[in-house]
This record gives C-alpha cells, sequence and structure tokens, in this order.
C-alpha cells in the first residue's frame, strides 16, 4: 500500500493507494512507454520524499508520452488530492476508471474524494466497487474507508463491520482501532470503545503507549480548530473511560 495522506488522529483518517506498477499502453511507441516509465518512477520517488510538487511535473511529463495509462492517471489524481484539488483529482481517478472499470485502486481513491466532498452514498458506492475486484491487493484500505462512511452516515454497526474487515485482512492495521473506537462509542459499547482506543495508542509509534501524550496533542489540535469537530470530543470521552 502506498498512502499518500497519513493516520490523523483527531479524525477517522482517509486511506489513499497509489499503484507502483505502470502498465504501459500497447498503443503508444516503445520509446514513449519508456520515457513515461522513467517519468512515472522519478514522480513515485518525489511522492516518496513528501515532494508532491515534483511528483506533479513527472507524472505530467509521463502523461504527455501516455495519456491513456490509467496509473500515471491515478498518480496524478493522488497528487491533486494532496494538494486539495478535489475536482481535478475527481477528474483524473475518474479517467483512469473510464479506461479500467475493474481498477480498484482508482476506486478506492475516488471514493476518497467523495468522502471529502461528504458524499457518503457516492462514496460508499466506489468503495464496494474497489472491493468487488478480486484481486484488490489492499481490500483493507478499502474496507477502512467504506467503514468511515457508514460511520459519517451514523450507521455505526454497519461501519463496525467494515472495520473488522479490515482488520481481518490486516490485523495491525491502525486506523481500523481508531474507527471502532469511534463506532464503538457511537452505540454504548463504552468498553469496547476504550480497549480499542488503548490498542491503537500502544501500536502508534505517535504516542509510543503514552496516553498522556495522545490526550494532549489532541487537546492540542481541539484548539487549533475553527470549527466544532466531534471526533476530537469523543476521542476526549472515550479515553477517559
Amino acid at each position: 500500500m502506498k498512502p499518500s495522506l497519513m493516520y490523523i488522529k483527531s479524525i477517522i483518517p482517509i486511506t489513499v493507494i497509489l499503484f507502483l506498477l505502470l502498465c504501459g499502453c500497447a498503443s503508444a511507441p516503445v520509446e514513449q512507454q519508456r520515457e513515461a516509465d522513467l517519468h512515472f518512477r522519478l514522480g513515485l520517488s518525489y511522492m516518496d520524499e513528501g515532494n508532491y510538487q515534483m511528483a506533479y511535473i513527472q507524472f505530467q511529463m509521463a502523461n504527455k508520452n501516455e495519456p491513456k495509462n490509467k496509473d500515471i492517471l491515478n498518480g496524478l489524481g493522488v497528487v491533486y488530492l494532496h494538494f486539495e484539488e478535489l475536482e481535478k483529482s475527481k477528474s483524473y481517478f475518474l479517467a483512469a476508471i473510464a479506461i479500467d472499470d475493474n481498477f480498484s485502486t482508482a476506486h478506492n481513491n475516488l471514493g476518497t474524494v467523495y468522502l471529502k466532498l461528504s458524499k457518503w452514498d457516492e462514496a460508499i458506492e466506489h468503495f464496494k466497487k474497489s472491493l468487488s475486484n478480486p484481486m484488490n491487493q489492499n481490500p483493507e484500505s478499502a474496507y477502512f474507508n467504506l467503514g468511515t462512511a457508514y460511520y459519517r452516515l451514523n450507521q455505526y454497526e454497519s461501519a463496525i463491520t467494515a472495520f473488522k474487515h479490515a482488520l481481518k485482512r490486516v490485523p495491525d492495521f491502525l486506523p481500523s482501532y481508531y474507527g471502532l473506537a469511534l463506532a464503538y462509542n457511537k452505540t454504548g459499547r463504552y468498553g469496547e470503545a476504550s480497549e480499542m482506543l488503548t490498542k491503537a495508542i500502544e501500536m502508534d509509534n505517535a504516542y509510543n503507549k503514552d496516553k498522556t501524550k495522545f490526550i494532549q496533542e489532541i487537546r492540542k489540535q481541539y484548539l487549533k480548530s475553527d470549527q466544532d469537530n466531534p471526533d476530537i470530543e469523543d476521542y476526549l470521552e472515550i479515553v477517559n473511560y
């Protein structure tokens, strides 16, 4: 999995995937394919370093050589998503899906855009489409994002089921423990909520099993927030059970 957005502790995080394999477009000349491959891989390298502007430039150069390569289009979508240019991001993911409707990665990423746009039903549609592909290499990401969408719709039992499916695929998938803590809290299962949040804090390298550090961090985020964030309030409630 290649996440472009790491876990944000004050909210249910969203996971985004970027495939590392470049699938050549048969209609492009061999030299153009090689040029596209070079720029694409350079773009991935820059993205690894957190340099999204340079990644954007390399992906654009790759796209000029192979404008119908689904992986390059997906890469551009991830970069625009990082820049919070959601409509542009959406257009690239849609273009990738138009080339291959079974492109599970692009469906997951498009669902992520819809999450950010608070379009929960559209998000669920694409997360389910991502999961319908048995060749999906990162189902835990799509299951987690599906759970997030259900959570935002106040469908907490469905959210819990999705988060659990993510953990069946990857037992140490950290975001699902944070998600389960919130969902259990909403359904009145306070002991389980506390258990999940404690486990998340123990697993999260940002806190190194230190609940005090967790509390301090999310209180800082609460004070910095310019709008109400019920997730932060819920975490503060759960950590005191």
